[in-house]
């Protein structure tokens, strides 16, 4: 069972310190003392909190897009859109993720796609890797 440190969940949950703390003294989350006094949390405890940011969260409630069957959305800021002749790169940043589309000018002018705007990426793939950390920690 993977454990990881207050900071390190808070991070994975996209939320503060703090948070994960008052969550911890509300029992929404248990937390307890490792071998080396630090406060952990149980990745399989962090499973369920995940969970509340997909549909029917905060953000997807402040920010509806249409429905659609991809279920991999990203909603976050473009933060560039570079055009050539044909193409265009757009840049978004969604929370810690940084994601990036390659479509065509037209189609980006069309959607008017400019720094500052709100817009959601959706991803559907065939093929998805999975990766996990070395086991070596900083």
């Amino acid at each position: 069972m993977q454990e990881f440190r207050i900071a390190e969940a808070a991070a994975l949950l996209g939320v503060s310190d703090d948070t994960v703390r008052r969550w911890a003294d509300q029992g929404r989350v248990p937390v307890h003392r490792a071998a080396n006094g630090m406060q952990v949390i149980a990745g399989a405890d962090l499973v369920p909190l995940l969970g509340e940011s997909g549909p029917g969260s905060a953000l997807a409630e402040a920010f509806p897009f249409a429905g659609a069957s991809s279920r991999n959305r990203f909603v976050g800021l473009v933060t560039a859109v570079t055009k050539d002749g044909v193409m265009a790169q757009v840049d978004l940043q969604a929370g810690p993720f940084r994601v990036v589309s390659l479509m065509t000018r037209e189609a980006a002018d069309e959607l008017g796609l400019a720094p500052g705007m709100l817009a959601a990426a959706s991803a559907k793939a065939t093929t998805v890797v999975v990766e996990v950390p070395s086991t070596e920690r900083p």
